[in-house]
């Protein structure tokens, strides 16, 4: 193997029936996974998945309750500030100083990590144009929409060029434009060869942006895979959603359940799993059911959760 690909194939996480137990509540149950060089790698799941506190034991900020763990080839709980140099964390929460302008916040940022003056005035431009904040560099950041100041965020969490960049839930309350340009920001991140670990509860978001995503729930690993090898594994090729109305759904189930490969009653609407989803909505009418609305699409990650869990993405 040549170096090339040796180097992308290292592995800069390693976790071994990692633990994190608080009191009688366990929010990390022994779970083992690995992050390489130069991928984007997914924890998806609901809030209270285990999730954030994953994230917060690989970031050293938090100890672990037992197992074992090596972030590029040391221990957190021993080498915590030689690893933070390496890592750059983008917080669910904002928090950038508001009195501060855009470009204040990333220098003072910078200064705190010691790198110099000559440095950071070349970093600092190429992070505003990255961050495409170069015309509100004076401004404000308490003037900054919600995108921008994520925009900024990111920008400041990269001052230190860090091997690893951990975002946790990273477009949570932003609009659907911003969360797009946030997106693109990533993936020319990725290009670059940083490493991202993304936690989200967004399953579009896991499929835009991961390589590969361990899905968790009540703080154990469901399963581990591509995004298309979680959907091709634990899922349909098609999805029917048919809406029979609130007060019909549970009524017309048990017939649904002979014709599908398998279903799920939800509150609203009933998802019927099958490799022709047309096809099933035409034996549908020929035993004379006939939902409100209907809608056949491609299965997602949601239509995984629900099948690991038992309950959608988001509750």
């Amino acid at each position: 193997m040549n170096s090339s690909n040796t180097e992308q194939h290292e592995v800069l996480i390693h976790a071994s029936g990692l633990k994190k137990v608080y009191g009688d509540f366990t929010a990390v149950n022994g779970i083992n996974f690995e992050v390489r060089k130069g991928e984007s790698f997914g924890f998806l799941g609901p809030n209270g998945a285990g999730k954030s506190t994953t994230m917060r034991i690989i970031a050293a900020t938090l100890t672990r309750s037992g197992g074992e763990l090596s972030i590029l080839g040391k221990d957190p709980e021993v080498n915590g500030p030689e690893i933070k140099a390496h890592l750059g964390v983008v917080p669910q929460m904002d928090n950038l100083d508001n009195a501060l302008t855009v470009e204040e916040n990333l220098y003072i940022y910078g200064r705190y990590f010691g790198l110099s003056k000559k440095f950071l005035r070349g970093k600092i431009e190429e992070l505003l144009d990255f961050a495409q904040l170069g015309d509100k560099r004076g401004v404000k950041v308490e003037a900054l929409s919600g995108g921008m100041k994520r925009r900024l965020t990111i920008a400041r969490a990269l001052v230190s060029e860090p091997e690893i960049l951990m975002l946790d839930e990273p477009t949570t309350g932003l609009d659907p434009q911003a969360r797009h340009i946030l997106w693109d920001r990533l993936f020319r991140l990725k290009e670059q060869g940083v490493t991202l670990l993304i936690t989200t509860h967004y399953m579009d978001e896991a499929e835009q942006l991961c390589d590969r995503i361990m899905v968790m729930d009540k703080g154990s690993i469901m399963a581990e895979d591509s995004p298309a090898g979680l959907i091709k594994n634990y899922s349909t090729k098609e999805v029917l959603e048919v809406r029979f109305g609130s007060d019909r759904n549970a009524e017309v189930a048990p017939a649904l359940r002979e014709l599908a490969e398998r279903i799920e009653v939800l509150p609203d609407r009933i998802l019927l799993y099958a490799e022709d989803g047309e096809a099933l909505l035409h034996r549908l009418s020929e035993i004379n059911l006939h939902p409100l609305t209907s809608l056949v699409r491609r299965s997602s990650l949601e239509d995984v959760f629900l099948r690991l869990t038992g309950r959608t993405l988001v509750d």
